[in-house]
């Protein structure tokens, strides 16, 4: 897509957040209501990047089909929805972060299974890397694949998986060897025997719905290995590692969006304020802006070497940063017992908490960045 395109992609998107501003609060208090909130409410099929093949309606602009398979689509659009409500984003139904490992390691049986079964929805899906006692750390991964006559079976625990609850696919990272070269991704369906989605009580993003996902002896088809067909080097942290690269944008692009409903809300509910305080609010118009420059070239980053999360890294830590500092001093810019009395503005609070654990915390970040930086990929990131 052309630069000239995006204004009237972003303009469109504001329009659709209108329709999920309203549901904002209802969602969040229960996030149950996700299927019944936003069935209806948004054309989803063309939001969440359906390959052309399995989105006969995709979204146009200018008159143009606009699938939204790339980073630098997906972050105008989403980050105006975000705006209104970033939990209803996260819980739209969609490929989410399991649709970009298909992408990378599907064979064409798999990704028409898997896509059929995404197209005919509303239908969620889930991307099940971390555990309970070890986080996304490969070499410590307890879940385990092993073979069971012309079968395998898959047993071990994820934890903080979003959307897990209410998936009817998705992907789970398990070893099947010892080894880094060991973990392998695997096509799940959640109606095996075998399989629980829990959900998880949390205080932020409560749309998301995370849960957590137990799996004893869940028989798996060996023709449902992701990546089967290729080395050892290019099946499953390969793939989750250009995943977490490739959705990093999306998630600084939520954390900005949120940042900018704070902003936003301060804006609209008080009208009158001191120097200093317009100063503050004149340096967070200028970093809300220089943010989104940076998210827009990590997207750019992104599509063109997923295999490179350095600027990706940086967008998270800027963004993510903001949209906490935004929303609290906002809080406390409205005076005491603001929370309770702007219950949405307690909800961006919540919220914006919940970035700084979503594809690696802030050291994580900090640490792919010093390697970029020492490696001398940032300048190539940024010329993306």
């Amino acid at each position: 897509m052309t630069d000239d395109v995006l204004p009237a992609l972003r303009a469109r998107a504001r329009e659709y957040a209108d329709t999920l501003r309203a549901t904002a609060l209802d969602l969040d208090r229960d996030p149950s209501l996700a299927g019944t909130v936003l069935d209806g409410a948004l054309p989803w099929r063309q939001l969440v990047g359906l390959p052309a093949a399995y989105n006969a309606d995709p979204l146009r602009i200018a008159g143009r089909p606009v699938l939204l398979d790339s980073a630098v689509e997906q972050v105008t659009v989403l980050e105006e929805l975000a705006r209104a409500d970033a939990g209803a984003v996260l819980a739209l139904p969609g490929p989410s972060m399991s649709g970009f490992v298909i992408s990378e390691l599907a064979d064409d049986d798999q990704a028409d299974r898997y896509w059929q079964v995404v197209a005919d929805g509303p239908t969620w899906t889930f991307f099940g890397m971390t555990e309970p006692a070890h986080g996304s750390d490969p070499n410590s991964m307890g879940t385990t694949l092993r073979p069971d006559g012309d079968r395998l079976l898959l047993t071990g625990t994820k934890r903080y998986v979003g959307n897990g609850a209410r998936a009817r696919i998705g992907v789970v990272f398990a070893r099947r060897n010892a080894g880094p070269l060991g973990v392998v991704a695997v096509l799940v369906d959640t109606g095996r025997p075998g399989f629980t989605g829990v959900p998880l009580s949390t205080l932020g993003l409560r749309g998301l719905q995370l849960s957590e996902l137990r799996m004893t002896d869940l028989p798996i088809d060996p023709a449902d290995v992701l990546g089967r067909h290729r080395s050892a080097t290019r099946q499953g942290m390969w793939a989750a590692t250009r995943t977490f690269n490739r959705y990093r944008p999306v998630v600084s692009c939520l954390a900005l969006g949120v940042a900018q409903a704070g902003y936003d809300y301060l804006t609209t509910a008080r009208r009158r304020f001191r120097a200093d305080e317009r100063h503050q609010l004149d340096d967070w118009a200028q970093r809300l802006a220089g943010t989104r420059a940076l998210v827009l070239a990590a997207a750019r980053a992104a599509d063109r070497n997923p295999a490179d999360g350095t600027l990706a890294s940086a967008a998270k830590i800027r963004a993510t940063r903001l949209a906490e500092e935004v929303t609290t001093t906002a809080a406390r810019l409205l005076g005491p017992g603001a929370r309770w009395e702007h219950p949405l503005l307690d909800k961006l609070v919540r919220d914006a908490r919940a970035f700084e654990f979503m594809e690696g915390t802030g050291n994580i970040q900090r640490l792919t960045l010093a390697q970029g930086y020492l490696q001398g990929r940032l300048g190539d990131a940024r010329a993306a």
